[in-house]
């Protein structure tokens, strides 16, 4: 009989932080005393957002770390740190492999290739909108496990949140997803299409859910965490079995019955954060449009008071 020894799980951030402490950091040091560097864990993956759980573990999970160096240093050093932790890393660590589990970069390169544009210069009003949600979440998720660079704390604090009026562009942008559907959940059942009545309730419900992520200053992550995350706003207890009611409804009455409590509960929220004048939560038609209008007027900057073409 053969028995297979499990590693016992550790949450991914808390591994990456024992492995740069306990193990990359003292090769560091060897391979280049003194060259100051940042080191944290950033970027994709389950663990970043502390979604990991013993299931979610795939092929890639394990200790990662990324090892920023300067930019004029990288050049000199980097080679020689890759053969020296190639050389020296242990095999596995806490049971885990450790091949290619060490990034060596530089915050401007790293940047630009998580994000699109590189933020060390600054984020631009096109930066901030042109950025899907799930990439601001992953890099400013995560941890930072040393900043001897002083750059990754400035530069995710920067990122941590948009700008007060790109805000409002970008909950106006998701309420006006919601107006793009919220009729036909109606219409389609009206005409014997439960299906397209239920594709209808699911485009309205993401957004719903986007929505409560953004009004609670949370980025909203990549959709496999989506349900996740929006457990975890301050809506998320008591709107969690109405939208699943919502999605679950086989007649298009009870669909759109619960989607109005729904509705009526995200409207509420928006009126406490006073970012416009109240607006009656009760739905009527062209409910969600009313949220994307005042949200727009409350915009001096004529760039964000245009919504993309449907």
């Amino acid at each position: 009989m053969s028995f297979t020894n499990t590693p016992t799980f550790l949450p991914g951030l808390e591994l990456s932080r024992r492995f740069y402490t306990e193990t990359v950091r003292p090769l560091l040091e060897e391979a280049a005393p003194d060259l100051p560097h940042s080191a944290a864990r950033i970027g994709g993956g389950s663990e970043v957002l502390g979604y990991d759980t013993p299931g979610s573990r795939d092929p890639e999970w394990g200790p990662r770390l990324q090892l920023f160096l300067r930019t004029s240093d990288l050049p000199r050093h980097a080679g020689r740190i890759r053969h020296h932790l190639a050389e020296h890393l242990p095999k596995t660590f806490h049971g885990h492999p450790t091949h290619q589990c060490v990034e060596v970069t530089h915050t401007t390169a790293w940047f630009t290739a998580a994000l699109g544009f590189d933020p060390t210069h600054g984020t631009t009003v096109t930066n901030w909108l042109d950025t899907p949600t799930h990439l601001l979440t992953e890099v400013t998720a995560g941890a930072v496990f040393h900043d001897g660079l002083h750059r990754l704390g400035p530069l995710r604090h920067d990122l941590r949140w948009y700008p007060h009026e790109v805000w409002l562009h970008v909950l106006a942008r998701e309420w006006q997803h919601i107006a793009e559907r919220e009729a036909f959940v109606r219409r389609c059942g009206e005409v014997g299409d439960e299906l397209g009545s239920a594709v209808a309730a699911a485009h309205v419900t993401r957004h719903l859910m986007r929505l409560c992520l953004l009004m609670d200053r949370r980025y909203p992550p990549y959709d496999k965490w989506l349900g996740t995350a929006f457990a975890r706003t301050a809506a998320g207890h008591r709107l969690t079995p109405v939208l699943k009611s919502a999605l679950t409804a086989t007649d298009w009455q009870p669909r759109e019955n619960h989607l109005t409590h729904a509705y009526e509960a995200v409207a509420t929220i928006h009126n406490q954060l006073n970012l416009t004048d109240g607006i009656t939560p009760t739905p009527h038609p062209l409910h969600a449009e009313r949220f994307t209008t005042a949200l727009l007027n409350r915009i001096t900057d004529p760039t964000l008071r245009r919504l993309p073409e449907r």
